[in-house]
């Protein structure tokens, strides 16, 4: 996989030195960091912006691209003895996927379930996640239906995010909890609404209808931390 800009690729560097093959320069760095990567068992090569913008299709490199590791999905049943979950149902945008794996790692959630998609483009996920997807158990499961019915026998609590839900604040949060998030057009279906526990909505002011998937998600993480 490849990954590009300096931010995701210094977390790699950092926290998973051993998932980087190669780490391709298109920029000069000083030579106390130049030394410095050349120790760490990777590869290091210096390319021309002219490839660096070929490989990356033209989009913003930073003058730092790094061929990595395939990411490995995990078992949705490892999943079943954790105490916070997020489940993502028909979320398609890598954008947001990636935005909310970040938040979700940064915020204290211990595995994420993507359901209603046949496959997943881990590429742009683990870059816009700026390398938080390393650090995050991801599963793919195509029935929501399934893994909500076997989330509710395994003890958990579900909470559906929806404008007409209950204000978040007003919640009491069980230990072993789901936040379940729908698509940005089409939200929660009525038949996943009709398996949760709890529908609950971020209360807005001045008349504001919705936010984006990934910030009100960051949001109802963030106010569902126990």
């Amino acid at each position: 996989m490849l990954i590009y800009a300096k931010q995701p690729i210094y977390y790699v560097i950092n926290n998973y030195p051993n998932k980087i093959k190669t780490l391709y320069l298109a920029k000069e760095l000083d030579k106390k960091e130049y030394s410095r990567l050349m120790k760490m068992g990777f590869e290091v090569k210096r390319i021309p912006q002219e490839a660096a913008q070929k490989m990356c299709k033209n989009a913003n490199h930073q003058g730092f691209l790094a061929e990595v590791s395939e990411y490995e999905l995990h078992p949705f049943s490892s999943f079943l003895n954790k105490d916070f979950i997020l489940v993502l149902s028909n979320l398609t945008d890598v954008g947001n996927i990636g935005a909310i794996v970040r938040s979700a790692y940064a915020l204290g959630v211990d595995a994420i379930v993507v359901c209603g998609v046949k496959t997943l483009a881990i590429e742009p996920i683990l870059r816009t996640s700026t390398g938080a997807l390393f650090d995050m158990p991801l599963a793919l499961e195509q029935n929501i239906h399934d893994v909500l019915n076997d989330l509710k026998t395994s003890g958990f609590t579900l909470y559906g995010a929806d404008m007409g839900g209950k204000d978040i604040k007003d919640v009491a949060i069980k230990q072993k909890r789901v936040l379940v998030l729908g698509s940005e057009g089409e939200g929660l279906t009525s038949r996943v609404v009709s398996k949760l526990d709890e529908v609950v909505s971020i209360k807005m002011s001045h008349g504001f209808d919705s936010l984006n998937v990934s910030v009100a998600g960051a949001i109802l993480m963030d106010r569902m931390r126990i």
